[in-house]
């Protein structure tokens, strides 16, 4: 049987219930992070609200609690020297739009290969991106964070403590009872250099600045020489090892300084040319060490957990203690690399993340 409709009367139409709002992706959830579309100084920063990333397979999302600034993240900022543009960072612009490597913070998701954290975990390393409220790195490059040590601390440690602790003792074999110079002893890798040459049995020097010659002497360096009145070459301290960080003394003067059969490693170079920096002065080096007595060498810092492992026992047992010269909330960001391109920075600066939402 069918059953029909009176023309005249429209048939009822049933309440409709509205449909549910499907959750939203956590693709689309957005964080504040300090941003660059363009390759320049500080004033290419600004701070954006944009997507969170999303942690790929061997890689965890990490709540940022603390970043904190290092010469590389410089280098990636300007697309200086240019042989960072051709090393796969971007040729016109930086790929990463989000600068920052130094990290400390909380895991907040897990991708599917990560074996080593779990959700809620306090971590600290090397991430991709870590001026933002959230940050992808690979866990690889990440430890736990010490319980003793702050997020701040141990923001300010891992890319500048590794560099450290590996031109000591992978590349410069350092040994108790040596004596060991460190040149740029008050900046990021200089506080841990000095710190750590001490912890390790050696017997430190310093050079640093008029203003940083206390710092360093309170980080446990025996004499401190001001480079501002004192040239190199009239110190006449003969050195096992001398690291030369980001400076650009030429190669035949710290070959003075060294015994005949020391040990310089050159740690960064800047002040070089537009396109390969100061890495000239530390190829020359390498290529004259097969013909002297003395060990030149240079490296490039391994971002591998197993370093930051290392580094971890130092700073858990009060042995090294990261030295916080500034600090800087994620608004300012720009401030603070002016600050580190003006010369300005001593220590570590620590990007303070606030407000970072669940």
């Amino acid at each position: 049987m069918f059953t029909t409709t009176d023309p005249q009367t429209p048939p009822a139409t049933p309440p409709t219930t509205p449909p549910a709002t499907p959750p939203t992706p956590a693709s689309t959830a957005t964080m504040r992070a300090v941003t660059q579309r363009r390759y320049g100084d500080s004033s290419a920063l600004t701070v954006n609200q944009i997507d969170r990333p999303q942690p790929g397979p061997d890689q965890v999302l990490i709540e940022v609690h603390a970043a904190a600034l290092d010469r590389g993240t410089e280098h990636l900022m300007t697309g200086r020297p240019w042989l960072v543009r051709l090393a796969g960072y971007g040729l016109l612009r930086p790929k990463q739009p989000v600068p920052g490597l130094d990290v400390a913070g909380i895991v907040t998701a897990v991708g599917a290969d990560v074996t080593r954290f779990e959700v809620g975990d306090e971590v600290f390393g090397i991430a991709d991106g870590s001026f933002a409220e959230f940050a992808v790195a690979s866990e690889s490059k990440l430890a736990s964070k010490p319980a003793g040590l702050s997020f701040e601390q141990a923001a300010a440690s891992a890319v500048s403590g590794i560099a450290a602790l590996q031109a000591l003792t992978d590349v410069g074999g350092l040994e108790p009872g040596q004596r060991v110079l460190v040149i740029g002893a008050s900046g990021g890798v200089g506080t841990f250099a000095v710190q750590l040459a001490r912890a390790l049995g050696g017997v430190v020097d310093g050079v640093a600045g008029t203003q940083n010659l206390e710092l360093v002497s309170s980080l446990g360096a025996d004499v401190v020489h001001d480079h501002r009145t004192t040239d190199i070459a009239d110190i006449d301290q003969r050195y096992d090892l001398i690291l030369d960080i980001g400076g650009r003394n030429p190669v035949r003067k710290l070959r003075r300084l060294l015994t005949p059969t020391g040990t310089l490693v050159i740690v960064g170079g800047e002040h070089g040319n537009r396109i390969t920096g100061g890495i000239g002065r530390q190829l020359r080096a390498v290529a004259l060490s097969p013909f002297v007595g003395q060990r030149l060498a240079m490296f490039v810092s391994t971002e591998h957990h197993s370093f930051i492992d290392r580094l971890a026992v130092h700073l858990d047992s009060g042995d090294v203690v990261p030295v916080i010269g500034s600090r800087f909330p994620l608004d300012q960001a720009a401030d603070a690399m002016l600050q580190m391109e003006a010369g300005r920075a001593k220590g570590k600066t620590v990007i303070e993340v606030t407000g970072a939402r669940s």
